[in-house]
């Protein structure tokens, strides 16, 4: 195929697109392609994050496995839970979501951990930072579901928030020496 012909067929294929994945919206369409973008990003850190807190989950290890062990199977069912939503919310407005690994792995801000050992400590400490990033890019987002008068986005964005702070907090308060402690 030709150079202009392949561009033809792409151009064709982008307009299929529209028509097909085009859902009816009242917000504007820039405001449709910020949000599903910061989505599909946001999204992006959602699935790494998940697989990092399975992957500590299953290598926890210590005096307090078993409490640090249900932490993080409470938290991965958590983070798993936004997933659906996240995608479903930016398909509604008109936008795209992920579509492959390869896609998670370009956009993720989240740093991989695949260290055959990671002290206990260390693995909530990881995983406290890498919570507080996630709430910083919703926060990014909804601000410009704000901008772009997008209530629903906004309002799902604040649940997912909220729900991010906690498990930021639990992660804190796990990590932090018992008061009176030496240790």
């Amino acid at each position: 195929m030709t150079q202009t012909k392949a561009a033809a067929a792409a151009k064709a294929g982008e307009a299929h697109v529209r028509t097909y994945l085009g859902t009816p919206t009242d917000l504007k369409q820039a405001a449709v392609h910020e949000i599903a973008a910061g989505l599909k990003a946001t999204l992006a850190d959602v699935f790494a994050l998940y697989v990092k807190t399975k992957n500590f989950h299953w290598h926890m290890s210590g005096r307090h496995f078993r409490d640090y062990h249900l932490l993080l199977d409470e938290q991965s069912a958590q983070i798993f839970a936004m997933t659906d939503p996240m995608a479903e919310r930016a398909r509604k407005i008109g936008g795209t979501t992920l579509h492959s690994v390869g896609e998670i792995a370009r956009l993720t801000k989240v740093a991989d951990n695949d260290a055959e050992y990671v002290t206990p400590e260390d693995m909530l400490s990881e995983l406290r930072e890498d919570n507080l990033a996630l709430t910083a890019r919703m926060r990014a987002v909804h601000a410009v579901c704000d901008e772009g008068n997008d209530v629903a986005t906004a309002s799902l964005l604040e649940v997912w928030i909220d729900e991010t702070e906690r498990r930021t907090w639990f992660l804190f308060e796990a990590t932090r020496p018992a008061f009176g402690s030496n240790n």
